[in-house]
């Protein structure tokens, strides 16, 4: 197999001052509508730069709405949307039976509508040879079992492990402990958590022996519109299910990788809502699953959840 052809997806056809939030069910507080007026909303950090796209089409379609966003964690994201702060929240998990259970107790009908799907992306620096893992040596590294290099690759000289995160209640940590360690705390004894996503790679650009954990939206080097051309200040690598990882059996988080299932680590993106009155917010997280939401979400980098999908053969030298 020729490393340096791998598959790309090339085509994607797809058939204030006055701020709302759910305290209650509709009771005339509120007044925006499906396409009118302004509302904030929550999103995972990571997932910035295009919930900023997504809101400059989405208001130029519609002048009379607003979508404001909140940038933060996770685990505050969805605390805002039960505790009604909000009526959506952009993430990467669905909610579980006790958070829909708490919505019905207060009579409300969430929803969860998956827009995107993501890797679960695993970044070194340029001068870090090795560029291909497993799964189960992921699980080590995070559960403290590998902590240098040379437990990875014998010949390897970088010295311990720095695994490096964006924020301690982000995506990716959860993900961590869901998806990889089944549940257990992750005890690595070098962990680093920075404050955002770009602050990761950043660390990672100047530091040999780290690791950096992001989303995949993140990697792709801008103005290429193949989304085949990942960040050259950094090395991303390729991931194995199997017992040893070599070029042939690991895989990059490239948007076809995710579409056929070779890329192990892989995430589905969701609005969540809990918007009664089927207002702005309904509107908003609908706009992102409609064609031209999930065009934005396919120039990212990212694969979207709608859409017909045609794939090639692409030549690229690495």
């Amino acid at each position: 197999m020729n490393k340096n052809i791998f598959y790309a997806i090339v085509g994607l056809m797809l058939s204030s001052a006055l701020f709302s939030s759910c305290n209650e069910k509709h009771k005339g507080g509120r007044t925006d509508t499906y396409s009118s007026g302004a509302i904030k909303f929550a999103s995972d950090e990571s997932f910035g730069s295009i919930i900023d796209e997504e809101k400059q089409i989405f208001e130029s379609i519609y002048p009379s709405a607003k979508v404001n966003p909140i940038y933060t964690n996770e685990v505050d994201g969805i605390n805002m949307l039960l505790h009604n702060k909000v009526c959506l929240v952009i993430t990467s998990r669905n909610l579980t039976k006790a958070e829909y259970a708490n919505f019905e107790a207060r009579q409300f009908q969430p929803r969860a509508i998956p827009i995107a799907y993501d890797g679960f992306a695993l970044i070194v620096n340029k001068s870090n040879v090795d560029t291909c893992i497993t799964v189960d040596n992921i699980r080590k590294i995070l559960s403290g079992q590998a902590n240098k290099w040379k437990q990875i690759n014998s010949k390897s000289k970088l010295g311990d492990i720095e695994v490096v995160f964006s924020n301690g209640k982000s995506s990716t940590v959860r993900y961590a402990v869901d998806s990889i360690l089944h549940g257990k705390p992750i005890n690595s004894p070098n962990i680093f958590a920075t404050n955002k996503t770009s602050e990761v790679i950043e660390y990672v650009q100047k530091t040999p022996n780290a690791i950096g954990i992001i989303g995949s939206n993140w990697l792709n080097e801008k103005g290429d519109s193949t989304n085949v051309t990942f960040n050259k200040k950094i090395r991303v690598m390729s991931v194995s299910r199997m017992a040893k990882a070599t070029p042939y059996n690991s895989w990059k988080p490239y948007q076809a990788y995710l579409y056929n299932g070779n890329y192990p680590l892989i995430r589905t993106i969701y609005a969540l809502l809990n918007d009664p009155i089927n207002g702005l917010p309904w509107g908003f997280a609908h706009f992102m699953e409609s064609p031209k939401g999930q065009m934005i979400i396919f120039k990212s980098g990212m694969l979207p959840v709608q859409g017909n999908i045609t794939i090639r053969d692409v030549n690229v030298n690495e």
